[in-house]
Formats: structure tokens, C-alpha cells, sequence
């Protein structure tokens, strides 16, 4: 039997191996999300799902999903540089709130 493992690793390691990402890059996209897009856009779009390097977001109104696929390019950069995640695409659905 192996030395004891930390169970934040034995977390992630779980986690990488069910979806490909690991609990830094989840909280990176999820915590910095504002930083990375602005308030004025995590206003209306939230990051939901963040499954190997594809994110899942969800917009208050159809005119801010088609800019967030406008700036979808610009986005994925951002989150690299603010959270130091990969992402290879951005989905976008469309969740009216009441």
C-alpha cells in the first residue's frame, strides 16, 4: 500500500479522469469568470459546465449569446490569461430568467 494521498489531489484526480479537468481549472473559469469577460457581460452570461476544455455558458437573452460567440475567441484568450485555463470551445445557450 502507498503512502497517504491528500484528498484534494485524490480529487482531482478523480475529476480529470471523469471529465478531463481538474478543481484549479473549474474555480479558475468559475471564480475569475468576471475578471476574465467583465461585469458588464457576467452580468448576463454564466459560465455552467466546463467539460475537457469545452465551456458550457448560459446567456440571459439571445443578443448576448450571439455576442458571446462573437467574442468567443477574445474570451478563451482572456481565460487563459486571467485564470491560466485552456478552453478549445465555447458553448452557448440561452436561459431566460424571470
Amino acid at each position: 500500500m502507498g503512502e497517504p494521498v491528500p484528498i484534494t489531489a485524490a480529487l482531482d484526480g478523480i475529476m480529470k479522469s471523469l471529465r478531463g479537468t481538474d478543481r484549479i481549472q473549474i474555480g479558475g473559469v468559475f471564480g475569475r469568470w468576471a475578471d476574465a469577460v467583465g461585469e458588464n457581460v457576467a452580468a448576463h452570461v454564466r459560465p455552467v459546465r466546463l467539460d475537457q476544455a469545452i465551456l458550457l455558458v448560459e446567456a440571459d437573452d439571445s443578443a448576448w449569446a450571439t455576442q458571446v460567440k462573437f467574442l468567443s475567441g477574445t474570451i478563451i484568450t482572456r481565460l487563459a490569461e486571467v485564470a491560466n485555463v485552456e478552453i478549445d470551445r465555447i458553448d452557448v445557450r440561452v436561459t431566460r430568467t424571470h
